[in-house]
C-alpha cells in the first residue's frame, strides 16, 4: 500500500480535506454575479503534507498514474493536466508576496472528476488549507475560495465562477449555501429532513476547461454589453423583453441567466417552508431552461431527468452542473430516497446503455 510515508520517507505534518459539491439551483449564474444554493457532498479530497527547505513541490494523487509530480515553485508552467490547479495556486499566492516553501503532498479523492460535482474545487481547497496551517497564510475562508478561483481562471483556463470553492470552503452537508457571488453575503439554509437530495451521474464526463463553457460565459459578456450593464445581474425580470431583442443566442443566454437567478430566490423560499411541491417545480423549469436557452444539456442528460420526473417519488430534478454531461440532482420523498435513486439509475442504464453512478444518498 502506498502512504506518504513509503513515498516521502517521513510524517505529514498537516492533513485537510475538502468536500465536493452539488448546485441544488443556480446554474451559469455565479460568473453573472448572480445567486446560487449549492451543498456540499460526502464525497471529499484530503491531503497529507509537508513542508521541505527548499522550493520543490512534488506531488502525489492515488487517482492518479502512480508517479511523483514535480515542479519549481516560482517556475510554475500550465498544461501538466492535474497538476495546474496546484500550480495555479502557488503562482497567485507567490504573486501576492505570499511566502511558500516546497512541499510534499500526498493526495486521495472519492470525489469523481468531470461530473459535475467539483472535484477541482475539493483539491483547491484541501491544498489550500494545508497551505494556511504549514506557511501561516492569512487566508479566511472566502480568500481561500477566492484564490482558488483565481487559479481556475488565470492559470488553468477555465472561466468558472466562485461558487464551487465557497461551497467547498464554506459550505456543509446539512444545509443548502445561497450566496449572493456580487457582494459574497452568504447565509445557510438547512435542509428540511422531508426531502432526499439523490445525484446521479450520468456516466457522461465533462471538462469546464473545455471551449463550450468558457464561450457560454463570453456570450453573457457580449449580452451585457449590447444592454449596457456591467453584468446580467443588474437586470430582473422587468428587462425580459429588452432581452428578447438581442440576437440570437445572445437573447436565450440572458433570459436563462435572469429567469434563473428567480429560481433561486424563489428556491430559498420553498426550501424555508419546507414547500417540497415549489421546489421541485423549480427544479423542472430550471432543467428547461438549462437545456433549452442556455444549451448546456446532452439528449442522455434529459432521458436521465425524465425517468426521475416520472417517478410518483420525486418532486423534480434536473441537470446540475456546467453541463455537457455530469450529473443530475433529483428531490424526493425521504423515505424512499435510497429506492428511487437506485431505481432511476437502473432504467436510465438499460435505456441508453451508460454506466450511471449513485453519488448520494
Amino acid at each position: 500500500m502506498i502512504t506518504f510515508e513509503s513515498l516521502f520517507h517521513a510524517h505529514p505534518e498537516i492533513e485537510t480535506n475538502a468536500h465536493g459539491r452539488v448546485n441544488l439551483i443556480g446554474e451559469h449564474t455565479d460568473y453573472n454575479n448572480g445567486y446560487v444554493l449549492p451543498a456540499q457532498i460526502p464525497q471529499h479530497t484530503i491531503v497529507q503534507m509537508r513542508k521541505r527547505n527548499d522550493l520543490r513541490a512534488r506531488l502525489f494523487s492515488e487517482n492518479k498514474d502512480p508517479v511523483i509530480e514535480e515542479y519549481v515553485i516560482g517556475k510554475e508552467q500550465s498544461g501538466r493536466g492535474w497538476i495546474d490547479y496546484i500550480q495555479g495556486l502557488t503562482k497567485i499566492l507567490t504573486k501576492d508576496r505570499l511566502e511558500l516553501s516546497g512541499f510534499d503532498a500526498f493526495i486521495r479523492s472519492t470525489v469523481p472528476e468531470g461530473t459535475g460535482v467539483s472535484s477541482s474545487a475539493a483539491l483547491e481547497v484541501s491544498i489550500l488549507c494545508a497551505f494556511q496551517s504549514l506557511f501561516a497564510l492569512p487566508l479566511d475562508p472566502v480568500g481561500i475560495a477566492k484564490t482558488g478561483q483565481l487559479a481556475e481562471n488565470e492559470f488553468v483556463g477555465a472561466h468558472v465562477g466562485i461558487m464551487d470553492q465557497m461551497a467547498a470552503s464554506v459550505g456543509d452537508q446539512h444545509s443548502a449555501l445561497f450566496l449572493d457571488t456580487q457582494s459574497m453575503e452568504y447565509k445557510k439554509i438547512p435542509l428540511p429532513p422531508s426531502v432526499a437530495l439523490i445525484v446521479i451521474h450520468s456516466g457522461i464526463t465533462h471538462e469546464n476547461r473545455g471551449g463550450e463553457y468558457n464561450l457560454r460565459r463570453q456570450e453573457c459578456e457580449d449580452a451585457a454589453k449590447l444592454l449596457r450593464v456591467r453584468s446580467l445581474r443588474e437586470l430582473t425580470m422587468e428587462d425580459l423583453p429588452r432581452i428578447n431583442t438581442l440576437p440570437a443566442p445572445l437573447n436565450m443566454r440572458a433570459r436563462h441567466v435572469i429567469t434563473e437567478n428567480e429560481r433561486v430566490l424563489e428556491a430559498v423560499v420553498a426550501l424555508e417552508k419546507e414547500d417540497l411541491v415549489t421546489l421541485g417545480k423549480l427544479f423542472n423549469s430550471s432543467h428547461i431552461s438549462m437545456r433549452d436557452d442556455y444549451q448546456v444539456s446532452l439528449p442522455e442528460i434529459d432521458h436521465l431527468v425524465k425517468i426521475a420526473q416520472s417517478n410518483p417519488e420525486v418532486y423534480g430534478a434536473r441537470l446540475t452542473g456546467g453541463g455537457f454531461g455530469g450529473c443530475v440532482v433529483i428531490a424526493a420523498k425521504q423515505i424512499n430516497g435510497r429506492k428511487v435513486a437506485v431505481d432511476v439509475a437502473a432504467e436510465y442504464a438499460r435505456a441508453t446503455n451508460r454506466t450511471p453512478q449513485v453519488l448520494l444518498p
